[in-house]
């Protein structure tokens, strides 16, 4: 009996081993036809430019994270508002003409964020919403809201379902969270200025659902990150949808580089793309990002970038939280009229024909700052003095005209009213701002007069 089961049961065993192995056999065979289709129909090969292109447009997100990271991480707090003293001369490219408050500010579909502006009606002010990707999504000034300049308005989530009293302006956002950057012109009375700047005010209306800032490795201007870049790119992007159209193609080929990344035989070509082409492709975009004339740039897309996503990612990395070209126009130069770099030992004089004086080319005011080329700070000089503006007692020429100077040390022929000191030896930058900017300048039309090297 036993010897019976045992053959049966070797008759079966063999059988299952025949299975298996016509199993085994087909799995072999499977395999290798994939490997022959792999060897003969390889995937396309990912370009080199579309890698360089998925990750420009990716660092503007990373930019605007990054910065939320940093503030987050510092003396903010949601939906509450921090007054900063005017005439900061630590920033970067400080602009010494404003009195700012900053915020960063949540709203979900059940909680809006009120803010509560003074009457405001002698200098120039507004308060700008921008979402995560560096776009300007609002402005709250007596421009855009002629009929409600001031007061409450709710910032809501775009479709929150949130009861507010008929006075209030309700003002819709596209995400749940945005920068806030308020300005107040400090003009001929800073003390005023700053009085109206503490009674803006902000309060969520009930406790909004906060997603945790987004978890990425900080990194710095000169070290850029590389490939890791992809390896958080999907939830990046679907934390804070793009709100531009025209931008699909290049998410597109984002979606393909970051499958590259992942897989092993392709991620270090990835890197090694980003390397030595992307990250110097982007340095040259900024050096060439908008329009030039007379040795001034200026950059022609600003605050609300449509399909631009270059001038976008380049806006985040050399001036976050820029606002659209309606309310400020921005000219930059670290050269003369010839082209040749500023030289702080020299001195160089800018005339401004009697028809077109600064002050008569924006709506509210001008000014003009230096500022040294290494950490971007005004240049420290003895007078104190750090910019020209429309409040500045300068003298104009006998023709009505007016001369500015830029020099290390004052020429004799130079008033003093008219000097702005420069640092000794060295390079240097002017921002000109013009807050309101005219027709003109909107246009394209103007650019501020060259810099000319005084004999």
């Amino acid at each position: 009996m036993n010897g019976a089961w045992n053959r049966c049961h070797s008759r079966r065993a063999v059988g299952r081993l025949a299975i298996l192995g016509l199993a085994l056999a087909a799995t072999l065979s499977l395999a290798a036809c994939e490997s022959l289709n792999q060897a003969f129909n390889p995937p396309p090969k990912l370009a080199d430019q579309d890698i360089t292109d998925a990750y420009i447009y990716l660092l503007g997100r990373m930019l605007v994270v990054r910065q939320e990271q940093r503030d987050l991480g510092s003396d903010f707090k949601w939906n509450q508002v921090i007054h900063r003293e005017p005439g900061d001369l630590s920033r970067a490219n400080p602009n010494l003409d404003v009195a700012y408050s900053e915020a960063w500010i949540a709203v979900d579909p059940s909680s809006c964020t009120l803010v509560t502006v003074p009457s405001i009606k002698d200098r120039y002010y507004t308060i700008q919403m921008l979402n995560g990707w560096g776009e300007t999504t609002a402005n709250i000034n007596e421009r855009t809201f002629p009929e409600h300049p001031s007061g409450q308005f709710a910032l809501c989530l775009k479709g929150a379902n949130v009861l507010l009293e008929s006075s209030v302006q309700r003002i819709d956002l596209p995400s749940r969270k945005s920068r806030v950057l308020m300005r107040v012109e400090l003009g001929a009375d800073p003390a005023r200025a700053v009085k109206l700047q503490r009674k803006i005010t902000l309060i969520a209306t009930g406790t909004p659902v906060i997603d945790p800032t987004f978890d990425q490795p900080d990194f710095s201007d000169d070290n850029l990150p590389g490939v890791e870049a992809f390896d958080r790119a999907e939830t990046l992007l679907a934390s804070e949808p793009d709100i531009n159209p025209g931008t699909e193609q290049v998410q597109a080929k984002l979606h393909e580089v970051v499958a590259a990344a992942a897989d092993p035989k392709q991620r270090a070509h990835v890197e090694q793309v980003i390397r030595e082409q992307s990250i110097p492709q982007f340095h040259a975009d900024l050096q060439k990002l908008g329009t030039s004339r007379d040795g001034w740039d200026r950059w022609s897309t600003m605050g609300n970038y449509g399909a631009d996503y270059v001038a976008r990612s380049a806006v985040d990395f050399a001036g976050i939280w820029a606002n659209n070209a309606g309310e400020v126009a921005v000219f930059k130069t670290n050269t003369d009229g010839e082209g040749a770099l500023l030289d702080g030992s020299q001195a160089y004089s800018m005339t401004f024909p009697k028809d077109q004086l600064p002050g008569s080319l924006a709506r509210y005011f001008w000014s003009v700052t230096a500022v040294d080329a290494a950490k971007f700070q005004v240049v420290e000089n003895s007078l104190k003095r750090y910019r020209f503006n429309n409040q500045t007692k300068y003298k104009t020429n006998p023709d009505g005209s007016l001369t500015l100077v830029f020099a290390s040390k004052r020429p004799a022929s130079a008033a003093k009213s008219n000097w702005l000191p420069t640092p000794d030896g060295q390079n240097y930058y002017l921002t000109f701002r013009f807050f309101g900017p005219g027709q003109a300048i909107t246009a394209g039309e103007y650019f501020p007069p060259p810099l000319v090297k005084m004999e």
